[in-house]
C-alpha cells in the first residue's frame, strides 16, 4: 500500500466526517446558547428524557456521552444547581445513583427542540432521501457500535426475566 497516497478514500472519509461534524456543531450551537446551555448540557438533557424514566445511572450516563465519571458529575452538579436534573439514589445499590430530568428539565427541551429539529432537518436530514437517511443512520450505527459500544448504554430498561 501506497502510505504516500494523499487521495486515499480513508483520509477522505474521516476529513469529511470532521468537517461535517465541525460545520454542524458551529451551526447548532446559537440555539443552545440562547436557551443557556452547552453542547454538554443538551446531550446530557437528551439523553435523559430519551431514556426509561426519563433517569440514567450515572455510571451509563458517563458512557453515553462519553464523559469521565468526574466530568458527568460537574455537569450533572451543574444542571442540578439550574433545576433541570435531580439526582436519586438507587432503591437496590446504595453505591449508584440516578440523574434524572425535571419537570424544568422537560420545559428546556421542549423549548430547544423546536428550533433544534427544524434545524437538523435543514442542516442534515432533510438533505437525504427517505432511503438515503434509512442507510446513513444503519452506517452511522455499525460504526458507533465499534467506537463507542456503550453509548446506549442503560437505554433499554431492564425487567427481570419470569
Amino acid at each position: 500500500m501506497d502510505v504516500t497516497n494523499m487521495n486515499d478514500p480513508r483520509l477522505t472519509a474521516i476529513g469529511l466526517l470532521t468537517e461535517v461534524y465541525a460545520g454542524l456543531t458551529a451551526r447548532l450551537q446559537p440555539v443552545f446558547n440562547a436557551a443557556g446551555l452547552s453542547e454538554i448540557d443538551f446531550e446530557t438533557l437528551i439523553r435523559l428524557g430519551r431514556s426509561p424514566r426519563q433517569a440514567l445511572r450515572m455510571t451509563d450516563l458517563a458512557a453515553q456521552t462519553g464523559l469521565s465519571t468526574s466530568g458527568v458529575t460537574r455537569v450533572v452538579d451543574r444542571l442540578e444547581r439550574d433545576g433541570l436534573v435531580i439526582r436519586e439514589a438507587c432503591a437496590t445499590d446504595r453505591r449508584a445513583s440516578y440523574a434524572t430530568l425535571t419537570p424544568a428539565g422537560r420545559e428546556k427541551l421542549e423549548e430547544v427542540l423546536p428550533q433544534h429539529l427544524a434545524d437538523v432537518d435543514e442542516l442534515l436530514t432533510g438533505l437525504l432521501s427517505g432511503e438515503e437517511l434509512d442507510g446513513f443512520l444503519a452506517a452511522l450505527r455499525k460504526i458507533r457500535s465499534v467506537v463507542r459500544p456503550c453509548a446506549t448504554a442503560g437505554a433499554v430498561e431492564v425487567t427481570a426475566q419470569s
